[in-house]
C-alpha cells in the first residue's frame, strides 16, 4: 500500500535492511589506498564494483580504516547494509561470490550478518599495524614488496629502548605528514611498540586506538635511524616535545606496512 505524506508518496512498510561486516586482506602496490579515489584506483572502488554486481541497490562500504597509497592489508574491516530482498544466496557464500568478482591482489577473508546497530569505524576500538624491514646485506627477492631493505647493521637494543618512549599518550605532531593547519587533535593513545627479530626479519608492531596520517611509517623510519646511530634513545623524548615534524626521522616506505587487526 503506498500513502502519501506532504504530497510525497512512500510505502507503508520500510525496506529491510541486512548488515554484513568484511574482513578484507589486499597488496596495495597497485592501489592509491583503501579510500575510494575519482581514478577508480582506490581498494574500495574494486570491492564496491563487485558488489554493485551482486546487489542492484550497489552497496556503499564504510571502513574501520583508510591506508596510505602502497600500503597493504591484512585485516581490513568493512561494513555495508543491502536490501533483504535482494540478498539470494546463504549468507556463507557471500565471500565466495564477492571474490569471485575481485581482482587477485584483494581478498575477503570473512563475511558474516552483525547487528543494524554495527559500525566498522565508530565500534572500533583499536588497532595494529606491523611493518617488515630486511635487515641484510641482501633484499629477499620474495619480499621486495613487502620488507623495507635496510642493508647497515641497526643497534637493536637503542631500537628497542626508543620503541618504549613512544607508548603511552603523547602529542604526535612530530610524527605525522598532515599539514599543521589541518591538523586539530594530534594526541593519541600508542599500547604497543614493539620490535621482534627473526634472522635478519625485524617486525615492529604498533598497537593504539588510532592512528594519524603517516604515523607509523614516521615512527618506523626514526627508529631505524636510531638503529644506525643518526639519533639516541632519547631524542624520543624531545621529538615528541618539539611538535615540528622536522624534528624526526624520516617516513619508511609504504610497502612495509600492514593495517594487521582492527580490535572490537
Amino acid at each position: 500500500m503506498t500513502l502519501a505524506f506532504c504530497g510525497v508518496p512512500w510505502l507503508e512498510s520500510a525496506v529491510h535492511l541486512r548488515k554484513y561486516k568484511l574482513i578484507l586482506a589486499y597488496d596495495g602496490a597497485a592501489y592509491q589506498g583503501w579510500q575510494s579515489q575519482r581514478s577508480g584506483l582506490g581498494v574500495q572502488d574494486r570491492v564496491e564494483t563487485a558488489l554493485a554486481r551482486l546487489f542492484p541497490s550497489a552497496p556503499r562500504l564504510e571502513s574501520s580504516s583508510r591506508t596510505d597509497a602502497g600500503v597493504h592489508a591484512r585485516g581490513m574491516v568493512a561494513h555495508f547494509d543491502v536490501p533483504e530482498a535482494e540478498m539470494k544466496m546463504p549468507d556463507r557464500h557471500l565471500p565466495l561470490a564477492i571474490n569471485a568478482l575481485l581482482p587477485d591482489d584483494i581478498r575477503v577473508r570473512s563475511a558474516r550478518r552483525v547487528a543494524a546497530a554495527f559500525h566498522a569505524r565508530f565500534d572500533a576500538q583499536g588497532k595494529q599495524y606491523r611493518y617488515t624491514i630486511w635487515n641484510h646485506p641482501a633484499m629477499n627477492p620474495l619480499l621486495r614488496r613487502q620488507a623495507w631493505h635496510v642493508p647497515r647493521p641497526l643497534d637493536l637494543d637503542a631500537m628497542r629502548d626508543a620503541a618504549r618512549r613512544f607508548v603511552g599518550r603523547h602529542d604526535f605532531r612530530s610524527f605525522t605528514a598532515n599539514c599543521p593547519g589541518e591538523l586539530k587533535d594530534s594526541v593519541r593513545t600508542l599500547t604497543r611498540c614493539e620490535l621482534k627479530r627473526s634472522g635478519p626479519r625485524l617486525t615492529v608492531i604498533l598497537e593504539g586506538e588510532g592512528f594519524l596520517y603517516k604515523m607509523c611509517r614516521g615512527i618506523v623510519g626514526t627508529l631505524v635511524q636510531i638503529g644506525e646511530g643518526r639519533f639516541s634513545p632519547a631524542d624520543v623524548d624531545a621529538m615528541l616535545a618539539r611538535q615540528d615534524r622536522r624534528a624526526a626521522g624520516v617516513n619508511a616506505p609504504a610497502h612495509g606496512l600492514v593495517l594487521w587487526k582492527v580490535f572490537y
